[in-house]
Formats: C-alpha cells, sequence, structure tokens
C-alpha cells in the first residue's frame, strides 16, 4: 500500500515547513543492481558538506528558494557582497544542510555522521557525510561498514593531510576502492601534479591493494558546482567546463561504486547498528544497512550484542528509507538499503538486528563489528560543588550526570565513561580536547551544572619494559606562514615533538610534520599556537599510536591571578591589577575566593582583590578624578579554558558561565599543601 509521508529529517525554525517537504510515498524494496552506498570522506575543510550540498543541488532533490523564502533565511549582514559567511543560502539555495545540528552550524564544521539519498537515473545513491576533525574520527570509523565505495575529497591546494591518511587508512583496511575528487582545483594555487603524486604515495604507504590503486581521480569545484575528468588549466580565471555540472562525478560513482550485490536477500534478515535517530512520533530508530534478508512491518527482531548475547527484542512498527532530505516511510526493505527501524527495545550502536528465525542449528549470530581506535585523552568529571552552585542550572546531581553521560556513551562510540575516584565523580575518555569539549558544551545547553579537571593523556604499561609507561602520539601537520614557523617549531620541540618534514609549499608557506606526544599538544592548540602564529597557521593532528614515555613536558604556563573574596568585580579594582598579569573577567563580573579570574606576568600565584571599590566620603575633591583605562579581557571558551588548565585547577561548566577555578579554594589550606610538598 502506498502512503504519502510528510516528515522531514531536518528542520529550519525561520522556513516554513513546505519549502523542503515534498509529497513522497512509501514503495517496496530497491533492486540491488540499482542501490550504491558511498561515503564522502576527507581531512577538514576540504569540501565535503559542499560537495553534498552540489549533489543533492544536481540531482533535483533540493529545491531553489523563491524570492521571499530567501529573504527569510538570509541574515543581516554589512557585506557588500551577496554571499557572506555567515549566509544561509547560496544562489537561491540552502547551503551545509547536512549540518543541522546547533553546536555545527557555529562552528562551522562537521560532528555527526548523516546519510541522505538521491535518485540518478533510477539508480539510488545513498550518500553518508562524514566529519572532517581527527577528535571525531570515530563516527568515520563506524559508517565504512554501511558502505561499498568512498570519495575521498582532498584540497588541491593542501593536498593529503593527517585526517586524508587516517580516513583512507580505513576505507583500505575494510577493502573499498576509493575514487579521489580534487577539490577546489578552480584557485590560482592549485599544486594538481604535486597533489596527485603525494596521493600516489600516500596510497603505496598504507599499502593499497594493485585494485585500490588504480583509483579514478575528477577534478572538481563544489562551490562553483562543476566536475570534469581532466585537469584544468591552473591559473585560468574560469575553468573551461561543458556545462555539465557534476555530472562526471555522478558518473563516475556509478560506474566504480560496485552495487551491493554480493549481499544475499534470500537468507534471514540482519542488520548491524550504526547510529541511534530519535524521532517525536516514533521513539528510538535504528539506522544502518541491511546485510542479508528483507524486512517487514510487524517482524520479530532480536538484538544481539558483540558476543552473541541477546539485549533486545521487538516487533517492527515503522521502516523508513531516504530520499534526500526526508525519512520515507517503506512497508519491506531489502539487503542493501540503508533503513531506520522503529519498534526494537533496548537495541544500541555496534548491536546486531536479526531475525530469530532461519538460521538452522548454529542459530542467530552477530555480525561483525568495525574496530574503533583507543582514546588517548582523559578527563574527570564532578558535580558542581562551588560557592554558586545551583544558581544557574538545573540538573545539578551525580546521578542525573552519570545516567546523562552513560546514555551518550551507547551512541559515541568513541567515548568511554569509567569510575571516578570518588563516588560522585566519572572519568572520561575521548579521542581530544575538542571530542570531549563538545559534549561538555551539549550539556551545559541542557541545563547541567559539572566540574571538569584537568585533561591526561591515556598512558599504558610498557609490556617490553616492567614499570615503564606508553604515551599516545600525534602526527601533528602544520601549514604556517614561514616569519612564524620557528617559534612554533620551538615551542612544540620544548614539549618533545620530533620534526619529520620542513617543506615549502604555497608562496610565504610552510608545511611542518611532527611527532608529539598528546599531553605536549594539549595545552598548545587552544589559545598559545593562535598568537604565536598571528592567525596565518593551521595545525591538525591524528592518533599515531603508543611511544616510550618522552619524559616531563615544559608547557611554560605562568601562576595564576585568583580571587580572594566574594562579590562583583569594579573597574577600580581592575585597573591596577592588569599590571600583574592578563585579566580574564569584566568589570561586573561576580566572584569568589579561589577562582581564576586571570594569569600572573610571573611563575608564582598572586592572591588579589578584584572587588575594592573607591571609598566615598562628604569632602569635595579638588581635583578631577583619575580616568580609569581598562584593556579588553582574555575571554575563553570552553576548549581553550581546558587546553589552559593547570592541574591543580578545575572548570565550572554552567548554562551561562565558565569559570577557571583552584581545586582548593582556600587560600591558607593552599599554602600549606604547597610547603607540605616542598
Amino acid at each position: 500500500m502506498l502512503r504519502p509521508v510528510f516528515r522531514l529529517s531536518y528542520s529550519f525554525s525561520n522556513l516554513p515547513r513546505a519549502v523542503f517537504v515534498f509529497r513522497r510515498y512509501a514503495s517496496t524494496s530497491t533492486n540491488t543492481q540499482n542501490i550504491r552506498n558511498i561515503a564522502i570522506i576527507a581531512h577538514v575543510d576540504h569540501g565535503k558538506t559542499t560537495l553534498v550540498d552540489q549533489l543533492l543541488r544536481q540531482s533535483g532533490t533540493l529545491k531553489r528558494l523563491t524570492a521571499t523564502e530567501q529573504v527569510m533565511l538570509t541574515p543581516t549582514s554589512s557585506s557588500a557582497s551577496g554571499v557572506t559567511a555567515d549566509s544561509t543560502t547560496d544562489g537561491g539555495f540552502v547551503t551545509r544542510l547536512m549540518d543541522h545540528n546547533d553546536l555545527e552550524k557555529e562552528r562551522g564544521i562537521t560532528i555527526l555522521s548523516k546519510c541522505t539519498s538521491i535518485n540518478y537515473k533510477g539508480t539510488l545513491i545513498n550518500i553518508v557525510d562524514t566529519p572532517g576533525h581527527a577528535d571525531f574520527g570515530g563516527e568515520v570509523e563506524r559508517i565504512m561498514s554501511m558502505v561499498d565505495g568512498v570519495a575521498l575529497v582532498v584540497d588541491a591546494t593542501e593536498g593529503p593531510m593527517t585526517q586524508t591518511r587516517f580516513v583512507l587508512s580505513k576505507a583500505l583496511a575494510k577493502g573499498l576502492k576509493p575514487l579521489v575528487v580534487l577539490n577546489k582545483a578552480d584557485r590560482l594555487t592549485t599544486r594538481i601534479p604535486q597533489v596527485e603524486s603525494d596521493l600516489f604515495d600516500l596510497f603505496a604507504t598504507l599499502g593499497a591493494t594493485d585494485d585500490q590503486m588504480d583509483y579514478p581521480i575528477v577534478y572538481a569545484s563544489a562551490k562553483q558546482g562543476w566536475a570534469k575528468l581532466e585537469a584544468p588549466e591552473v591559473g585560468a580565471e574560469e575553468p573551461a567546463h561543458d556545462g555539465t555540472g557534476m555530472t562526471p562525478l555522478f558518473d563516475l560513482i556509478m560506474n566504480h561504486v560496485p552495487p551491493p550485490t554480493h549481499l544475499d536477500r534470500t537468507k534471514p534478515f540482519s542488520m548491524l547498528t550504526v547510529q541511534i535517530e530519535h524521532d517525536p512520533y516514533v521513539g528510538i530508530l535504528y539506522l544502518g544497512r541491511i546485510e542479508s534478508g528483507t524486512l517487514g512491518i510487524g517482524d520479530n527482531i532480536h538484538a544481539l550484542d558483540a558476543d552473541g548475547n541477546k539485549v533486545g527484542d521487538g516487533k517492527v512498527k515503522k521502516i523508513f528509507g531516504r530520499t534526500g532530505l526526508e525519512r520515507v516511510e517503506l512497508d519491506s526493505a531489502a539487503a542493501g538499503e540503508i533503513i531506520s527501524i522503529a519498534g526494537i527495545k533496548n537495541g544500541g550502536v555496534n548491536v546486531s538486528l536479526v531475525s530469530p528465525d532461519g538460521w538452522g542449528e548454529v542459530g542467530p549470530q552477530p555480525l561483525k563489528t568495525t574496530p574503533i581506535d583507543p582514546p588517548t585523552i582523559s578527563i574527570f568529571v564532578y558535580p558542581n560543588d562551588g560557592p554558586f552552585a545551583g544558581k544557574e542550572g538545573t540538573k545539578l546531581t551525580s546521578q542525573l550526570i552519570k545516567d546523562r553521560l552513560l546514555k551518550e556513551a551507547e551512541t559515541n562510540v568513541a567515548l568511554k565513561v569509567l569510575p571516578g575516584p570518588t563516588s560522585e565523580s566519572l572519568e572520561l575518555r575521548g579521542r581530544g580536547v575538542l571530542h570531549l569539549g563538545v559534549l561538555f558544551e551539549t550539556l551545559r545547553r541542557e541545563g547541567f551544572e559539572i566540574m571538569i579537571g584537568p585533561p591526561k593523556a591515556v598512558m599504558k604499561p610498557d609490556p617490553e619494559n616492567p614499570g615503564k609507561m606508553l604515551e599516545p602520539v600525534e602526527e601533528c601537520s602544520i601549514l604556517v606562514a614561514e616569519a612564524y614557523a620557528g617559534t612554533v617549531v620551538q615551542k612544540l620541540t620544548m614539549r618533545k615533538g620530533e620534526m619529520l618534514l620542513y617543506e615549502n609549499t604555497e608562496p610565504g608557506f610552510v608545511k611542518i610534520e611532527m611527532d608529539v606526544p598528546a599531553r605536549g599538544l594539549i595545552g598548545y592548540m587552544a589559545g598559545e599556537f593562535k598568537n604565536d602564529v598571528h592567525g596565518e597557521g593551521t595545525l591538525n593532528h591524528i592518533f599515531k599510536g603508543y611511544f616510550p614515555h618522552k619524559g616531563a613536558v615544559d608547557t611554560g604556563r605562568n601562576g595564576a591571578l585568583i580571587s580572594m573574596v566574594t562579590g562583583e568585580s569594579s573597574g577600580y579594582a581592575i585597573a591596577p591589577l592588569q599590571a600583574r598579569g592578563t585579566m580574564f573577567i569584566h568589570p561586573g563580573t561576580h566572584v569568589y575566593p579561589g577562582m581564576v579570574i586571570g594569569e600572573c606576568s610571573k611563575s608564582q600565584d598572586i592572591y588579589v582583590n578584584p572587588c575594592q571599590k573607591k571609598q566615598l566620603t562628604n569632602i569635595r575633591a579638588a581635583g578631577a578624578d583619575e580616568k580609569i583605562v581598562i584593556s579588553s579581557p582574555r575571554i575563553m571558551n570552553l576548549e581553550e579554558s581546558i587546553a589552559y588548565m593547570d592541574d591543580d585547577e578545575l572548570i565550572e561548566v554552567t548554562p551561562k558561565s565558565i569559570r577557571l577555578r583552584k581545586l582548593v579554594m582556600d587560600q591558607n589550606k593552599r599554602q600549606r599543601i604547597t610547603k607540605a610538598k616542598k
């Protein structure tokens, strides 16, 4: 039976729903020969999401907005240009449709893997958009089992970077045959011959097979909306193309990505869950690709963990496929299709959904899961016990925090939640400061108040040298202006970094590759690196492996300016304190004893009174008051605060504030502890 469906996966609050919701009808299973499952993988900012936008536009899936609808979506901007950095539309089309999460929109990055579908010449092409940051590499790893091919997007100027190596290694290990998209080929700074040579070397280094080495290359500009099989002329203002748009890329996907014909539809149903979605009408949805058999409404399903133990069951209530941005309700689905299932209880990520019957004497068996790289950073989380606890948040208890983090760990495969040193604390392990910082930012927006301890690298005992430890080492790729390269190399060398490569790339810029311990990068990337390169540089890193501990790391962190009173800071008190160091607060900020309000210009901590006010008298002054001049304070976001904090400090995170404080807030008690250590 055909049923019209008007559900939309992603909504836009300031746009009428009718703009994106097209009339769709449920359908039967798609023939295996007419299915292509492909993932878009790349380093950060190489153009994955923009490329997906163009594929949606040129396939006819995404419709052009009317003039009235464009006015509703276009933000106020002082720019004279028609398209600005914060524009929601481009040429009448909504941009960055796949990045629908609030944090993704604000930061301009992809955090979660997301699936969409287009129909091209009668073939259903399922496209998975993946993150480019190394901290969210777990999102890339878990979707590899869902696709039959990958499109490796590489910047035609930058060439392969650290995350390019990571995502390509995962695709090659899975046996997938990549196709390469050299994006941003319209730029004057393109280095196409050199980038092609670097890519070939990368494939060879990663141990690609002969079939995988025979990868096709398409040259594209996702922003301009064209792709071609021949390299454009370097330096041309308008690269010549025949007006076919993205057709060469569509045809390459059709010819190079194999259909999932190896999956048997005659066997009982089985599917590996790779993602959990939530729907306000039908509840939890389990997303994955059907590995065998067929599925219909009302079928009984069992959920098995990796060891084959039954963890849940249920009857299928709804089956959803995708057409563009919509969920399309289906009566049935078969092997090779990517679907979402509703009606199963107690499922989870990397849980196998299988039919209980038809497996013979062996019985249903779990599907093989993709191994996930281990976390490298550890942070302890506590409930807020500061003087201002409970004033801004609504979720305060350790039990609420524990339940929320355990729920997050069910879907965030790269996150591990372990017991902490006390009954009220928890240890979180993740891929990096950004990975955990996004989680903490999500918690504070949900009304939680938490305390965050300093980040530490996850160490392992050395099996070959008893009593010694192994530490995680990151492979760093740095693109920086040549004038500031020396400072960056010096700082990373102080943090036990080892240089592997130093070469000129673009005019005036150099590319540096170094191996740096993860603990050495924690305090450098967020703020200090930006100051060292004056905004003219990028630093990307990826986990390389565990190596012997390299000794103490000198971070060069100065002491802190610590408040010794409770109250509201004043400009009168802050003005003379500026000579002592850099301030972190504005006048009018509420402070308490033990709160860090600035960085001292010397190595020791100093207790100060930021709340002192000018004493008023009834005696008329002969001269005018001295004018108070206050410099702008250094306001750090959550990730910068985590990277900056010292071992004896905590971060108080609430829905409205981020405060840095000492672990022991009492001044006298801290002094006694310091003396005892000496």
